[in-house]
């Protein structure tokens, strides 16, 4: 079976799975990750931007009563005015610097240098007026008291304080609109990775199903249908190479059973002729040769007496040819039997009372061993009552007159034994399954097929015939079947 595409391997197949696994990780990952890392990212940017107000708003703070306590000070001419100056100074720089190192945007550090420098030109007025912590004019002290003077020096920071306010306060809405926003999005985009991680699930399961399950199973399929006998069966050669490469091997190994299979039956059948024709020639050459032999006499004879009696002999020879034909087209025809369960004794004494008339005119007399039994068999009636006839057929014609037929029935462990048992000479041949070789006879009128079909309708069932002779002692033909109470065979 030619293909065009080169199917992948079980292995290639197995990679693709464990990529579409690792991506499953990974969409589950995501679908739990990214919420977690949106909300770490987005709350440490809150916690910075009011990181950065609340310096912002501390700085402004420290500013204006560094100013005031600065001026408290120094109109007290404290000696301390000088270090506590310094010291809030200090924690001025502590703030700026604070603000740098949170500081992300350049537009946040040009804010933080414009504050800065405001801070730094205040703070150069102030180092004016505190040159010389310990003189004081009444000119400076008269401008330190006036209300408006801390207010102004105030109001230099002030201005770039708001636009530092502003850009933070712009910052903290844009973020906060950005909260807003994905939490409108989240019902929407959370479900994403999980029905990606759904998607991915359904098309591993429709590759594995595809390339593997579904060609092996095709496959199993094939090969129980192979392994009862059905030959022309063609397996598809789908799926993975290693699938597609084993469907090959079994239609190329059905296809090498089938020709071994035909040329079998063909060696049969010839070995089979082979065998038949000596039996036919043999059994047609022998009444014609009778009928030629006769029909020579009736040109010489002139008796009247002796002319019916050469008809007669004809008749009877060409009627016995064609019983034979009839036995032989029978035996010959494929057995289909119908089973059912019957009981044993039934089968034994249908056959029998078609054989009444000759046991009547010899002076046989029948006995039955073994009829009280219960057991029944799964058997053709019909099929199994020609085999009994034939059987008893036999026993009958080699019995003597005034002998006894002995008929059986011998219960075993899983099986039942018909035994027929007769008191004539023994018999002159050993029986034998399959051979249509008809064996010495004293019958005027036999065809020599009746064991042979008693034969094949035993093996037909599945039972197994058997014959015990023993010369001047009689013979016993031994009927073997398995006991069966079960339902009845179907074919």
């Amino acid at each position: 079976m030619m293909r065009n595409k080169k199917p992948r391997s079980l292995r290639n197949l197995l990679i693709i799975h464990e990529i579409t696994f690792l991506l499953l990780v990974t969409a589950t990952g995501l679908l739990g990750g990214l919420p977690a890392f949106f909300w770490q990212h987005y709350s440490a940017e809150s916690v910075r931007i009011n990181s950065l107000i609340y310096v912002n708003e501390q700085m402004r703070g420290d500013l204006f009563r560094q100013i005031q306590e600065a001026i408290r000070a120094r109109l007290l001419e404290e000696p301390q005015a000088l270090a506590l100056y310094g010291e809030y100074s200090r924690r001025m720089d502590g703030h700026f610097n604070n603000l740098r190192q949170n500081a992300r945007s350049k537009e946040e550090n040009q804010a933080i240098q414009d504050l800065q420098a405001s801070y730094r030109a205040i703070q150069k007025d102030m180092n004016k007026i505190f040159t010389d912590p310990y003189i004081v004019s009444r000119q400076v002290r008269m401008k330190i008291l006036n209300p408006g003077f801390a207010q102004s020096m105030f109001g230099k920071f002030e201005a770039e304080y708001q636009t530092m306010n502003r850009i933070l306060t712009r910052e903290h809405d844009e973020l906060a609109l950005v909260l807003e926003r994905w939490t409108s999005y989240a019902p929407v985009l959370l479900p994403i990775p999980l029905l990606l991680a759904f998607l991915l699930v359904l098309y591993a399961r429709y590759i594995l199903n595809r390339e593997f399950v579904s060609p092996m199973s095709s496959v199993m399929a094939g090969a129980r249908a192979v392994s009862h006998g059905k030959l022309e069966k063609e397996l598809p050669e789908t799926g993975v190479e290693e699938i597609a490469q084993l469907a090959h091997a079994i239609n190329t190994m059905a296809r090498d059973l089938e020709e071994s299979h035909e040329a079998l039956v063909e060696s049969e059948k010839q070995a089979a002729l082979g065998a038949l024709v000596p039996v036919v020639a043999h059994n047609i050459r022998n009444p014609l040769a009778s009928i030629r032999a006769t029909a020579q006499v009736l040109d010489d004879s002139e008796d009247t007496e002796e002319l019916k009696e050469s008809k007669q002999a004809i008749l009877d020879t060409i009627d016995r040819l064609g019983r034979w034909v009839n036995a032989l087209v029978s035996y010959l025809h494929p057995l289909k039997p119908n089973y059912r369960l019957v009981h044993p004794t039934e089968l034994v004494d249908a056959a029998l009372s078609l054989l009444m008339d000759k046991v009547n005119e010899k002076g046989i007399r029948v006995e039955k061993l073994g009829w009280g039994g219960k057991i029944q068999l799964n058997a053709d009636p019909d099929l199994m009552e020609q085999a009994l006839y034939a059987l008893m057929a036999n026993a009958i014609d080699a019995s003597p007159r005034d002998a006894i037929l002995k008929i059986s029935l011998v219960p075993k462990d899983l099986s039942l034994e018909i035994r027929i048992h007769d008191q004539g000479p023994g018999m002159p041949f050993e029986p034998k399954s399959n051979n249509l070789v008809p064996g010495p006879s004293t019958k005027r009128f036999g065809t020599g097929l009746g064991i042979p079909i008693a034969f094949k309708i035993c093996q037909r069932h599945g039972w197994h015939l058997d014959f015990k002779s023993e010369k001047d002692e009689g013979t016993t033909a031994i009927i073997t079947a398995p006991v069966r109470i079960s339902e009845e065979i179907k074919e």
